[in-house]
């Protein structure tokens, strides 16, 4: 087929030199895979260095506490991703001796494990015909073909897949499958892709269509949530402060923040300091309170954007529980308390 020969042809000639392109080993494609789940190539290469030194085996990884996979996560977000990578890890070593399944519906199991991925490990480690479909793979081909189809609707899903199944180069789907992803992560881009020296101009649909813009057909989300968070930074005599770790199900599952106050609104400082005497923490103690930014930072996640306020909390008494300020960047938080840590000043206490 000319596709196939011409998209493996342009992948001889422009594929990245990758580490994970180096080996067939299932451990590194999956590492690799997992990290590159909501991360691009230039953001997820320095992490996947660090893990693989971290973590060289999959025993390795296995042995590890979760805390620390969180540490080495930080910074990358979707922190499901690493609680799965750590879980899945110890399912492999403990259930399946160190050895990954060694096929498509096998891989399919493993917690964390999509479609997407397991057509991935399948193809290029253990060299089984499973077509890939990511969002590179979505743009290549609703624009070479034309199709309209929303791709993040249940039919777009299943078309597209049976487009990218009938492709595959059953002979070597490894090859195929990394050079359609390649294609649409350096060539068929988002925005502004050049057209010009592609290699598909005079056969795509889109191209010849004007419709390179509008290609591919995404269903609108839903309406992102706004959310108030007010961190209370405790800075007690004997240079402690308060990390707590986030229980449950919702965002940044056990990784640890500042005690948190979450209002309906922004609130002024003299309205939030009436509310916050009254938390546990302060109640009944004399403190001193300074706003740290005085713009509100807005950290947006995918289904939510939090509208955050990070408020010094200066205590004259001395806190018996709690974490040195001096040991403060040894927990795993999320990227947003990462970055005030990072920026404050805990040395001047």
């Amino acid at each position: 087929m000319t596709f196939r020969k011409t998209l493996k042809h342009w992948y001889s000639n422009n594929k990245r030199e990758l580490p994970w392109r180096q080996t067939k080993d299932p451990y590194f494609i999956w590492l690799s895979e997992i990290i590159l789940q909501q991360t691009q190539v230039k953001q997820g290469l320095p992490y996947y260095g660090k893990f693989v030194d971290e973590f060289p085996s999959v025993f390795h990884l296995a042995k590890a506490e979760e805390s620390d996979v969180l540490k080495l996560w930080q910074g990358l977000g979707y922190y499901s991703r690493a609680r799965n990578l750590h879980a899945t890890a110890k399912y492999v070593v403990d259930e399946l001796n160190g050895e990954f399944p060694n096929n498509y519906k096998g891989l399919l199991k493993l917690k964390g494990v999509g479609d997407y991925t397991a057509s991935a490990i399948a193809s290029i480690c253990f060299n089984q015909a499973s077509a890939v479909v990511d969002g590179n793979v979505y743009r290549v081909l609703s624009r070479y073909f034309g199709i309209d189809t929303p791709i993040n609707s249940s039919k777009g899903a299943k078309e597209f897949k049976q487009l990218a199944q009938e492709l595959i180069d059953t002979q070597d789907p490894a090859t195929f499958n990394q050079a359609i992803m390649e294609f649409g992560a350096t060539q068929c881009k988002p925005q502004n892709p050049d057209c010009a020296i592609c290699p598909f101009n005079i056969s795509c649909i889109a191209f010849n269509n004007n419709k390179v813009n509008e290609l591919p057909v995404k269903l609108k989300a839903l309406k992102v949530k706004k959310k108030y968070f007010n961190f209370l930074v405790l800075i007690s005599s004997n240079q402690k402060t308060i990390l707590e770790k986030r229980e449950g199900q919702g965002i940044w599952q056990n990784l640890y923040q500042f005690p948190l106050i979450e209002t309906d609104k922004n609130m002024s400082f003299e309205t939030f300091k009436q509310f916050a005497e009254t938390h546990d923490l302060i109640k009944n103690k004399t403190f001193d309170l300074s706003l740290y930014n005085q713009e509100v930072i807005v950290h947006k996640l995918s289904h939510q954007h939090l509208y955050t306020k990070f408020w010094i909390v200066t205590i004259d008494s001395p806190l018996k529980v709690g974490v040195p300020l001096s040991e403060i960047r040894e927990f795993a938080v999320p990227v947003l308390i990462g970055n005030f840590i990072e920026s404050f000043n805990f040395s001047s206490f």
